[in-house]
């Protein structure tokens, strides 16, 4: 069975101390003059938006109804040792109105189906916390 496209996001970004992104629908257009603390924010946006879906269907699969929209606080860290750059995250995860053991539940169920998840999975830290 072939793989269903679901989404294709497509974005042209451009360096330097005019740099800039912009995507392909015109919805996201950023200045980007300082590309590394850019890019953290963005991937800390992309995830955390992400990872709400994947709490949206962990919780449709569980047949749990969430009272109100979940909320992450991200955090992505850029660190330097040994001359090696790499990345390590924090999600805080608010669920308003679920018990704090199903909403722990449903982070760890989320961490299993976000794709951003699945693609850092084993190559940066990443600590989940119920706030």
């Amino acid at each position: 069975m072939a793989a269903k496209l679901l989404f294709t996001g497509m974005t042209h970004t451009s360096g330097g101390p005019h740099g800039a992104t912009r995507s392909s629908d015109g919805l996201l257009d950023l200045q980007l003059p300082e590309p590394h603390p850019a890019a953290e924010r963005m991937f800390a946006a992309a995830w955390s938006a992400c990872f709400i879906g994947a709490i949206e269907v962990a919780a449709a699969r569980k047949k749990i109804s969430l009272p109100a929209a979940p909320e992450i606080d991200a955090t992505i860290n850029l660190f330097l040792e040994k001359n090696e750059f790499f990345l390590r995250a924090r999600l805080d995860v608010s669920i308003p109105g679920v018990d704090r053991e199903v909403a722990k539940e449903l982070v760890e169920a989320a961490h299993g189906i976000c794709p951003y998840s699945k693609a850092t999975r084993g190559n940066i830290d990443v600590e989940l916390n119920v706030v």
